[in-house]
């Protein structure tokens, strides 16, 4: 179970850094070499945009959960 715990750590550790740096901060930011920095200005932010943002707080829920999860595993 340690091991398995400790994959999905390191997979959703990886996504998050990747998901991170894909989004567009104030000077943009990595997503604009993807196309993610083509948006209207008057809908706020597009469907890639706020899709990435479900998808980084999804990966975030895994990962937090993985933490706590290998922090009461080893505890014991």
């Amino acid at each position: 179970m340690e091991t398995f715990l400790t994959i999905i750590l390191v997979l959703t550790s990886s996504l998050m850094i990747l998901l991170v740096l894909l989004h567009k901060g104030r000077g943009g930011g990595l997503s604009d070499m993807f196309g993610g920095g083509v948006s209207s200005s008057l809908g706020g932010s597009s469907i890639a945009e706020r899709n990435l943002d479900r998808l980084t707080v999804g990966i975030g829920v895994i990962w937090f959960a993985t933490v706590i999860s290998m922090g009461l595993l080893l505890a014991y």
